[in-house]
């Protein structure tokens, strides 16, 4: 019998998945890594640990569940967050860690070149809206403010690309992730040069190009050793995250969008063209040639809930923070929407879209005596989807949007999931497999086997387990509330500015 696995590089754990080749889930295992945040607005993570990580729940699975079932391993196909960088030497040797998404240490940079002719040509040349989450801006924050390491790197990868050299020895990038890195031109599926010049890198200092269909190469021996697998095992460099939670989800009409939480969180529609916003509001990656992703990303889904819980949760089994949650989710149940008029702007990452500002800051707004720690339970969780809502209200201008799939693990919570519904007004999809991501990869490397012949067909075989049902009376409280939550996102603008101020002179 012969299964796929699925390896997903996520924020903070590595997610291996095996199918069966009909796309049933065979196992799956979860490695947790932590984020460094050594200073404000730095996010970083360790290349080894992570891959050590990732080497552990992969030799686990096969070993303790497929190999006594007698499975063999066709494929391994590849799946990471985007927007990562990692400065190594010639030797191949990481310098420092790898700088995440979430890192903001580019600010300046960023608002630089957003304001200038050059932004507004490399948006429409690379489909990546100029913020500090992009490797365009993170390298270039390098060579202004750290020399000696920018001086000496001979690559700059994502921790995909270092992940799969360690493996295979070969440096490779997909299309589909380079489409984010605010380098690659996502219409002549190149490297803009334009914004190498702008980096202060070559293009061979990036990884090579490659479709998510191709091999970079075999498994060193060594790992074909330690791992238990064939030497024609086929190890697919796969995609991002955010596209193949979409392709997973079933998302391939233009009347459907797909909504993810997890850590982060975004809302992303499918098509065949590039939405072209003035604004710079929405990212527009590349998954195979004339299919985009696009839509805009959230720096604060499910991780402020977890701040939340670590920081005011309680719970009789201290260290179990998923029973933790489910306790404050029972609490929040028990408010009336709109937490009785307690807002909260769940900005403690700063904010991508659709504010794009990475000076935002979190605030709970219209506090009075009669609050109690259930309404600010349900605030939080109501601040975090009504910033979801945002990017899909947006998203509207260009599309209309009939139904939504969603996937990620707070999103698929039962009562985020009606919440969902009820803000946006829309019937929510929930598919059998809550991890989209994973079951994309898989769908992928079933197109790869010839298993389904087109994008549209593997996305077509995505079954859901549930559809629920907007409550017309809560989505209207839910909208005035979120007029206000609109506008205090906009007004606070010049007091995050005056935070941030006092951040960068050392004040706090």
């Amino acid at each position: 019998m012969e299964c796929v696995i699925t390896v997903e590089l996520g924020t903070n754990a590595v997610r291996v998945f095996a199918f069966d080749l009909k796309g049933n889930v065979l196992s799956s295992a979860k490695g947790s890594y932590p984020t460094f945040h050594i200073q404000p607005d730095y996010s970083e993570q360790d290349p080894e640990q992570i891959f050590i990580t990732m080497l552990y729940v992969l030799k686990n699975m096969i070993t303790e569940t497929l190999h006594p079932r007698r499975y063999g391993v066709q494929s391994i196909c590849f799946v990471a967050s985007m927007h990562s960088v990692l400065a190594i030497d010639d030797q191949g040797v990481p310098l420092g860690n790898v700088i995440t998404w979430a890192d903001n240490r580019g600010k300046k940079e960023a608002q630089e070149l957003k304001e200038s002719d050059l932004g507004k040509v490399l948006y429409r040349a690379t489909g990546t809206p100029i913020h500090p989450m992009s490797p365009l801006i993170k390298i270039a924050w390098m060579k202004n403010n750290d020399k000696s390491r920018f001086a000496r790197a001979s690559k700059f990868l994502s921790l995909k690309s270092y992940i799969l050299q360690q493996l295979t020895g070969e440096f490779v990038l997909d299309y589909s992730l380079a489409s984010a890195t605010g380098l690659l031109n996502i219409h002549t599926m190149k490297w803009e040069q334009t914004a190498l010049d702008f980096a202060g890198i070559q293009a061979d200092q990036l990884p090579s190009l490659m479709s998510v269909f191709d091999v970079p190469g075999k498994l060193r021996k060594e790992y074909q050793k330690s791992l238990g697998l064939e030497s024609n095992t086929r190890i697919m460099v796969g995609s991002s995250d955010g596209c193949m939670a979409t392709l997973g989800a079933g998302v391939w009409r233009e009347d459907k969008a797909t909504v993810t939480v997890e850590d982060s969180g975004a809302v992303r529609v499918v098509g065949k063209k590039v939405l072209d916003d003035d604004k710079q509001r929405f990212f527009n990656y590349l998954l195979a040639e004339n299919y985009y992703i696009s839509g805009g990303p959230t720096n604060n889904g499910g991780v402020i809930f977890d701040w939340f819980a670590k920081q005011f949760g309680t719970s009789s089994a201290p260290f179990d923070t998923e029973y933790m949650m489910d306790s404050l989710i029972q609490e929040a149940a028990n408010v009336r929407v709109g937490s009785e008029g307690l807002l909260f702007l769940p900005y403690l990452l700063g904010e991508r879209a659709p504010i794009w500002n990475a000076n935002a800051r979190g605030s709970y707004f219209g506090l009075n005596i009669k609050h109690e720690r259930q309404h600010f339970i349900r605030a939080t969780i109501e601040g975090i989807l009504y910033e979801i809502y945002s990017i899909g209200k947006i998203l509207q201008e260009h599309r209309t949007i009939n139904s939504l799939s969603i996937n990620g693990s707070f999103a698929t919570i039962p009562f985020c999931a009606q919440l969902l519904a009820d803000i946006f007004n829309k019937p929510v999809n929930m598919a059998m497999n809550a991890n989209s991501a994973s079951r994309g990869a898989f769908l992928l490397c079933a197109i790869d086997m010839g298993i389904y012949s087109t994008f549209e067909q593997a996305a077509e075989s995505t079954t859901y387990q549930e559809t629920i049902m907007p409550r017309e009376s809560n989505h209207e409280t839910h909208s005035r509330y979120f007029q206000i939550f609109e506008r205090l996102s906009v007004k606070l603008t010049e007091e995050f500015e005056a935070l941030a101020a006092l951040q960068h002179n050392g004040e706090y």
